[in-house]
This record gives structure tokens, sequence and C-alpha cells, in this order.
């Protein structure tokens, strides 16, 4: 096909009428897409507080345990020079 072919093909699908809908399937994707809306509002409100949660439980550990301070020694150095 060459470019007019092509063009003429183009206009030929454009200008043809709509297919007929029906009635009521405007309810279906309606409340489809409200239902599909929710869920996805309620997983990311999940998501974050999941990340607040798992947030929180870091910083609970982390004052506890420490992991920044060096562990104390488990054995005594040599004592030298009684």
């Amino acid at each position: 096909m060459n470019r007019p072919e092509r063009e003429a093909a183009v206009r030929q699908i454009m200008e043809r009428t709509a297919p007929h809908v029906p009635p009521e399937l405007h309810a279906d994707v309606v409340r489809r897409g409200g239902r599909i809306l929710r869920r996805r509002t309620a997983a990311r409100r999940l998501l974050w507080l999941l990340l607040c949660a798992a947030t929180v439980a870091f910083t609970v550990w982390a004052v506890v345990a420490q992991p920044w301070v060096e562990p104390p020694s488990q054995t005594t150095p040599p004592v030298s020079g009684w």
C-alpha cells in the first residue's frame, strides 16, 4: 500500500459511524470503575500503613539495640606491670 491508499483507508475507517453501545453497559462500567478505585485506594492506604509500621519498628529497634555502638569486650586485657 502506498501513502494515498493508506490515507484513504484511514479516512474510511474514521468516517464510519460508531458502533451502538448497549444502554446497560454504562451502569456496569461505572460500578466496576468505582470498585477498582476503592480497591486501589485501600491498597495504597495499606501500603502506607505498612511502611509507617516498618519505620517505627526499625526506629525502636535502633534505639534499643544501638548498632552504632561498639560492643563491650568479652575478654579482659592482659595486666602487666604489677
